[in-house]
């Protein structure tokens, strides 16, 4: 398929160079930022674009790979009507497309992506979505020839599965950063934890995460739980975020007691 790429950020520098290994051309890679364009366009040997009127209008397919706030406004600016058009966003519905593009859709894969990482786009859940049955064969021959790993959800289901990322992901790097911090402030490295966190992936391959919890709000344990406590005072959003977390917790456990 001829691609055009609307997006030069963490996820389209890994899907737009997987696309074209899999034998789809990269037409155009269009960013507000003449650098990204370049620099992405220059890995697929596509035209880079940094205004939105110079965007190719022959293309199979448009994917809007953009941060969520600016997907409508770019799709708004678009001086034509795309033969088929979809976004990656897992959080905004596929009714944010104007009226008048028919054949639009979601093409939204759950995962992380940081420029320095490599991803294997093979093994990652692409989660899709159509406005018609058109669109629907379209995306679903894309995502197939390049993932194993392709469902088609729609747009309420998909919000609740990127809030379920969040919280597996985003908050729990957040975490890590405070875990960081606090052995940072006592001239430790972060890697004494590095086992454990592999540990703890590791058991939730194998069994549900609520049978793998561990840990003094698991158990109860009060006084360990009062003896953290102390070793935050005066640090408030740590010592919220501990607090919540264990009630969270001991709440869990009781439910399941009963």
């Amino acid at each position: 398929m001829k691609i055009v790429i609307l997006g030069a950020g963490n996820l389209a520098w890994h899907l737009a160079p997987f696309l074209r290994k899999n034998g789809h051309e990269i037409v155009a890679v269009y960013s507000r930022t003449k650098f990204s364009a370049v620099a992405l366009a220059n890995k697929v040997k596509a035209i880079p674009i940094d205004k939105i009127e110079d965007i190719p209008s022959n293309a199979d397919i448009y994917i809007v790979a953009l941060q969520d706030k600016a997907v409508r406004s770019v799709l708004k600016s678009l001086k034509f009507i795309p033969n088929c058009i979809a976004h990656t966003s897992g959080s905004v519905s596929i009714s944010v497309f104007p009226k008048q593009f028919k054949n639009t859709g979601v093409f939204y894969p759950l995962q992380t992506f940081s420029k320095t990482r490599k991803v294997n786009l093979n093994e990652v859940p692409f989660l899709l979505e159509s406005s018609n049955l058109k669109t629907k064969k379209i995306l679903s021959s894309l995502a197939n020839s390049i993932s194993t790993n392709v469902h088609f959800i729609t747009s309420d289901k998909r919000k609740k599965i990127h809030l379920a990322a969040v919280f597996a992901n985003n908050f729990v790097n957040h975490l890590y950063s405070i875990a960081s911090e606090i052995l940072k402030e006592s001239k430790l490295p972060f890697d004494l934890l590095k086992p454990l966190i592999i540990e703890t992936a590791g058991k939730i391959l194998e069994d549900s995460p609520e049978k793998m919890q561990t840990g003094p709000a698991r158990r109860n344990d009060q006084e360990i739980i009062k003896s953290h406590l102390q070793l935050l005072k005066g640090q408030k959003n740590r010592k919220a975020i501990y607090s919540l977390l264990n009630s969270s917790i001991i709440d869990r456990c009781k439910v399941e007691a009963k």
